[in-house]
């Protein structure tokens, strides 16, 4: 039996087809041709889809090593950070934490470079304390190290790309978008611009003051307070005028506020403005006066001195005045009396006061039996926990009656003596 090529094999079987056709009735012949036919068209299609899938294995053998490789590189070895996209406004600094995983059997060892990143930025990559540039990574590990980019304070509003290399075996691509367009400003900020107390509280402010221009700066620290008020800066706990910060620094600000004793209860702003020639800020503080605490202790006649006779007991009419815009409350009333001396207070002490009001005290002085003529000082004061005052009072000490007449018998009896000696022994 001859063996031929497939597609000869085929027209020969073709050929002796058409020849039994042709012995064949015309019927009988119709029947052969349909079949032949059927049978022909189902070969052709059969051919064909065997010569496309072969050019399709063909096309994939090619490309499959292709994407196998791009493949195996893109596994064994990856730069890594969660947070690839970070908005910030200028100035700011962002540090990414980078993780090098080394998937392959083998120790890789990448040089490590940015790209892309604008000439007026900075950067750098340490891992701990070490500046790094290139890293090696055990197979199967990974490694960390800190990526720290620096967005300037002159720069404009966008995103802008950049990314991280390891020697091409790795990309990291990374995007910082800059919230706002960056100008040469100064900040002058506090968590509490607002103080409550009474008129002669000190309020004491904590503000910090930055500087985020390229140039250092020499603030002049002034402030816009009423008339009567007195505010005091304080840099690196020193009374100043002026602070001096360096670029993109901050420099911590106290300010002390007092107002005028005779202050009126209310609410006081205080604008506070740190400038120079190019940049400034400002801060405003809110004062609240709650009312000003004033006490005054004085005579119904205002005089302030009385008599007394030693060991006699004798009454000086006080008045105690609120002359504050606050009530006092709790008002102790004491004194600092001579030696022997005995002093009480009816009534002891005053609960309340109201501002503008008054009330009437009654001291009871009683004076040392002892105590010889003069003038002595007793000091008394009237004391709230918020207000005291102290008046002196000048008490004169006089004798007693009866030790005059007992001055005068001795007199007259020395008297009487001599001139009883004088008549008995005068003339001898």
């Amino acid at each position: 039996m001859n063996t031929y090529p497939p597609s000869l094999s085929n027209f020969i079987i073709s050929i002796d087809t058409f020849h039994g056709i042709a012995k064949c009735s015309k019927t009988e012949a119709q029947k052969i041709k349909s079949n032949f036919s059927l049978k022909y068209s189902l070969e052709i299609f059969m051919i064909m889809c065997a010569k496309f899938f072969y050019i399709l294995i063909v096309l994939m053998a090619g490309l499959f090593p292709f994407k196998m490789q791009a493949s195996e590189t893109k596994q064994t070895f990856i730069l890594y950070t969660p947070y690839t996209k970070i908005s910030v406004p200028p100035g700011e600094s962002i540090s990414y934490s980078i993780d090098v995983i080394n998937n392959s059997d083998e120790v890789k060892n990448a040089t490590l470079a940015l790209a892309g990143l604008p000439k007026s930025w900075s950067y750098e990559m340490k891992a701990g304390s070490w500046t790094l540039d290139e890293i090696a990574v055990l197979p199967g590990e990974k490694k960390n190290f800190t990526l720290k980019v620096d967005v300037p304070l002159k720069v404009n509003k966008g995103t802008y790309h950049f990314t991280i290399g390891a020697d091409g075996l790795a990309r990291l691509p990374l995007a910082i978008t800059v919230s706002k367009q960056g100008t040469y400003r100064t900040e002058f900020t506090t968590t509490q611009p607002n103080m409550q107390g009474n008129s002669k509280s000190t309020f004491t402010f904590n503000a910090t003051l930055k500087n985020q221009t390229a140039e250092q700066q020499l603030y002049a620290l002034m402030a816009e307070a009423p008339r009567g008020w007195n505010v005091i800066f304080k840099a690196n706990y020193k009374q100043a005028t002026s602070a001096q910060v360096a670029p993109n620094a901050s420099e911590n600000i106290s300010v002390d506020i007092t107002a005028p004793s005779n202050v009126k209860a209310g609410t006081y702003k205080i604008p506070v403005i740190a400038t120079t020639g190019s940049t400034s800020a400002q801060l405003e503080f809110e004062v609240v006066i709650t009312g000003s605490y004033r006490i005054e202790l004085t005579t119904p006649q205002g005089l302030l001195s009385k008599d007394i006779t030693a060991g006699d007991t004798r009454k000086l009419e006080l008045v105690v005045l609120n002359t504050g815009s606050a009530e006092l409350k709790d008002i102790q009333l004491s004194a600092n009396k001579p030696i022997d001396w005995e002093v009480s207070f009816e009534p002891s002490k005053l609960d309340r006061l109201a501002p503008g009001d008054k009330a009437n005290v009654t001291a009871v002085l009683k004076a040392s039996r002892q105590a010889l003529p003069g003038d002595y000082v007793t000091k008394i004061t009237a004391r709230a926990p918020e207000a005291d005052t102290t008046t002196d009072f000048r008490i004169s000490v006089k004798t007693p009656m009866i030790t005059g007449w007992i001055g005068v018998v001795v007199i007259l009896a020395a008297l009487g003596a001599v001139y009883y000696l004088f008549r008995k022994y005068g003339r001898r």
